[in-house]
C-alpha cells in the first residue's frame, strides 16, 4: 500500500474481526475506499484478532462480540490491557445491556450496532481513532437507564445490617462502585473538574476545547491524565464514575 506523503496525514490503521467472512468482505471494502483509513488486517475470531492486533499495532480495531475460540469482550480486554494505543470500536447485534456493559468494562470505546448507517460507522472509527467514546442511540439510552439505577436508595431503619434482596447491587452496579470508590492518587485541578463535567454530558474533545478556551490538544492530554488519576479505561467509564461520585454512591 501507498505511504502517506509528507504533507498528509498518517492513515488510520483498522483491523477488522469478524467470523463472518461476508461481513469481514464488506466492511473492508467500504473502508478502504475511505482516503484516511487503510484496513492493515482482517480476523476471523477473537483470538486471532489478539495476535494479529499485537504483530499489525492498528488503531482501531472494529470488533463484533459473538465470534468462536475467543469471544468479543476478552477480545477487547486482551488488546486494550497489551496495547494501550489501540481502541477498540465493538461493531455488533448484540444489544443485550449486560453485553454492554461487559464490553464498556473491557475498554471498548465506542458500541455499534451493525444496523448503524456507513456514515455512522466512519465517523465513529474516526472518533476513536482521536481518542474520542460514541454510542449508538439505543445503547446510550442503555447507559443512561444505569444511571437512573445507581441513584442513591433511601436509607433504611437505623441498625438495617443488610439491603433486602430486592434492592442488593446487580454484579455491573457493584464493579461500577468499587472503580468508584477506589482513590485518586491526586486530587482533580478546578479545570480538570470542568473538563470532566464536559465529558458527563457527552461532548467531544473539539466542543470542550471551544467550552474551556483551550486547544483541541492540549484537551485530549487533560482528559488522559484524568483518567489516569481516575484509573478509567474509556471516557464512558469515566463518565460512569463522574455520576457516581457526584450523586455519593
Amino acid at each position: 500500500m501507498t505511504a502517506a506523503s509528507p504533507d498528509e496525514s498518517p492513515r488510520i490503521r483498522v483491523l477488522v474481526a469478524d467470523d463472518q467472512a461476508l461481513v469481514r468482505r464488506g466492511m473492508t471494502l467500504m473502508l478502504a475506499v475511505e482516503p484516511d483509513i487503510e484496513v492493515v488486517g482482517q480476523a476471523c475470531d477473537g483470538a486471532e484478532a489478539v495476535e494479529m492486533a499485537q504483530q499489525l499495532l492498528p488503531d482501531v480495531v472494529l470488533m463484533d462480540l459473538h465470534m468462536p475460540r475467543m469471544g468479543g469482550v476478552a477480545a477487547t480486554r486482551a488488546i486494550t490491557l497489551s496495547l494501550p494505543r489501540t481502541h477498540v470500536l465493538v461493531l455488533t447485534t448484540l444489544d443485550a445491556e449486560e453485553t454492554v456493559f461487559e464490553a464498556i468494562r473491557a475498554g471498548a470505546h465506542a458500541y455499534l450496532l451493525k444496523d448503524a448507517t456507513e456514515e455512522e460507522l466512519l465517523e465513529t472509527v474516526r472518533a476513536v481513532h482521536r481518542g474520542e467514546s460514541r454510542l449508538t442511540p439505543q445503547i446510550a439510552r442503555k447507559v443512561m437507564d444505569q444511571f437512573r439505577r445507581l441513584a442513591p436508595l433511601p436509607e433504611g431503619p437505623p441498625g438495617d445490617a443488610a439491603l433486602s434482596p430486592a434492592v442488593t447491587p446487580q454484579p455491573v452496579q457493584a464493579a461500577a462502585q468499587t472503580k468508584a470508590q477506589s482513590v485518586m492518587t491526586e486530587p482533580l485541578t478546578d479545570k480538570e473538574e470542568k473538563i470532566l463535567q464536559c465529558i458527563t454530558e457527552g461532548k467531544s474533545n473539539r466542543q470542550i476545547a471551544n467550552a474551556v478556551f483551550l486547544a483541541e490538544g492540549t484537551v485530549k492530554n487533560y482528559v488522559s491524565r484524568i483518567m489516569e488519576k481516575l484509573h478509567a479505561n474509556t471516557r464512558t467509564e469515566l463518565a460512569v464514575m463522574s455520576v457516581r461520585q457526584r450523586r455519593g454512591d
